[in-house]
């Protein structure tokens, strides 16, 4: 079983809406899940570009997302913790938060979403780099999906 993840801001494999990258406002999309299975205590959310030059680039880093949440509104506040506790890790660009699609003139990149459905409230600073949230999650994932939307330049 895995989650599904949606976003009402572009489609699977959809092209995304300049308001969400570099070249815009640089604003998180909505994200949203379903087909959790039961024990999940939160979850958490990394998202890429495996197609960056060099090595896959990561652009947004949360987790301790409570556990009866089903979604991440449109443009997450950039801090490093949230009123509801979800903490916010650094991107490739060093900063908390989200960092949009921003690759260089050329071929389009693929942007993957990542939701991981976790039976434990990890116990990870915020500021955390993906490193840390991947080792800290070893071991807890009950289930995952993605989604991938596509930007050019």
């Amino acid at each position: 079983m895995s989650l599904t993840v949606t976003t009402t801001a572009f489609s699977p494999g959809g092209t995304i809406p300049k308001n969400y990258t570099c070249d815009g406002a640089d604003r998180s999309p909505n994200v949203s899940w379903s087909g959790a299975a039961s024990g999940v205590q939160s979850f958490a959310l990394i998202a890429d570009d495996p197609d960056a030059p060099g090595s896959t680039w990561t652009h947004w880093l949360i987790w301790n997302i409570p556990a009866k949440s089903s979604g991440l509104q449109d443009g997450v506040p950039k801090v490093e913790t949230l009123d509801n506790g979800s903490r916010q890790g650094r991107n490739d660009f060093r900063r908390s938060g989200y960092g949009g699609p921003c690759p260089p003139r050329g071929k389009p990149h693929h942007y993957h979403f990542k939701v991981f459905a976790l039976d434990t409230i990890l116990n990870l600073p915020a500021g955390a780099g993906r490193n840390q949230l991947e080792s800290a999650m070893q071991g807890h994932v009950i289930t995952q999906g993605e989604l991938v939307g596509i930007y050019g330049r």
